[in-house]
């Protein structure tokens, strides 16, 4: 069996050829374009390419399925395929090296979605960028007020159209102050991009929610009480085909929801979740959960039941009950049921 691993970077990419049984190989340099690309496949015949998952393991991918290969992403963040104590490292080491793991079927491989789920998942993420931005500008519009003497009402009121008002009457052109007030030109400057912001997360919303009215799963996963459209847009897009996962332990460690595990003889230490995988649905689930406190009595239960009253356990318990939440959305879209309640105290 023929084997090509590519070590694939921004202007060039590094080819390994490798025997499976006799273990030969030979490395060859190409552009990282799809032409080139594509001639080094049709002239080594492979019957799998190797690539590592990275920013453009997407059209790569593509173009492999076109040509009819078969095709696997490695997941570098695997034990296996870290680097540790070694003299030599450059690309055609990277490359041997995923040859090799591939041979003896020792990768972790990636799922990497149509093109279509692919540009959704990027529009979802270029949201949460702008919401970001967003959330920076209006700190510093806090802090620049704090700094004046000018304290501003707290949560969302000061962001109302009072509130924005009483802003704007406060910030003038740079051409107007003098030099003991240019805080007011760097405020008019922060308002102008706050405006222009707002303006692109509502395009990107909008464009959003048309998506959703054609995807009949984000409306399965809204009959959740406080689930809401970008949660649920979130998870449909990162699980993409719910069939892929055997078992919910799978779906808690796709989405770095499971915490580590320490093992030293009979001792057993569970520590902080891995973090793995997606950061953007991580931060939603909690949200949602938070909210559910108030919306939905299955989490407030399980809250409760986890945390046992005590402060010191509430992150603890929040944690949990997106994870339980997470993996009842994952059955919901594997089954194509809505959301039925569950008995209080199951997990």
């Amino acid at each position: 069996m023929k084997i090509l691993a590519l070590d694939l970077g921004k202007y060039k990419t590094v080819g390994c050829e490798y025997e499976m049984f006799s273990g030969v190989h030979r490395f060859k340099t190409i552009a990282t374009t799809p032409t080139a690309l594509a001639q080094l496949v049709r002239e080594v015949k492979p019957e799998r390419v190797v690539i590592e998952v990275c920013n453009i393991a997407g059209w790569v991918c593509d173009l492999l399925r076109e040509l009819g290969v078969a095709v696997q992403v490695a997941n570098t963040n695997e034990d296996a395929w870290r680097w540790r104590k070694v003299k030599k490292k450059n690309d055609r080491c990277d490359a041997l090296k995923a040859a090799q793991l591939s041979a003896v079927n020792q990768l972790r491989t990636v799922h990497i979605p149509q093109v279509e789920v692919r540009q959704w998942r990027a529009l979802i993420g270029f949201r949460q960028q702008l919401v970001r931005r967003r959330g920076k500008v209006k700190n510093h519009i806090r802090d620049l007020l704090v700094s004046e003497g000018q304290i501003l009402p707290r949560g969302a009121r000061c962001w109302t159209q009072l509130g924005l008002a009483h802003l704007t009457a406060l910030a003038k052109d740079f051409g107007e102050l003098g030099m003991h007030e240019l805080w007011r030109g760097q405020l008019d400057i922060e308002l102008r991009q706050l405006q222009a912001l707002q303006r692109e997360i509502e395009q990107v919303e909008e464009k959003l929610n048309a998506i959703a009215k054609a995807e009949p799963r984000i409306a399965l996963l809204r009959t959740i009480p406080g689930v809401g459209p970008r949660l649920s847009e979130a998870i449909v897009a990162l699980l993409d085909q719910p069939e892929r996962f055997q078992k919910a332990r799978e779906v808690s460690a796709y989405v770095g929801m499971v915490p580590k595990e320490l093992d030293s003889g009979e001792t057993v230490r569970r520590g902080r979740i891995t973090k793995h995988g997606s950061r953007l649905v991580r931060s939603l689930l909690v949200e949602v959960a938070w909210a559910g406190l108030r919306y939905n009595p299955w989490v407030r239960a399980t809250f409760k039941r986890i945390s046992g009253g005590k402060k010191s356990r509430k992150k603890i318990a929040i944690v949990a009950v997106g994870r339980r939440l997470l993996v009842r959305c994952w059955a919901m879209l594997r089954d194509g049921t809505s959301w039925r309640p569950p008995l209080i105290g199951t997990v």
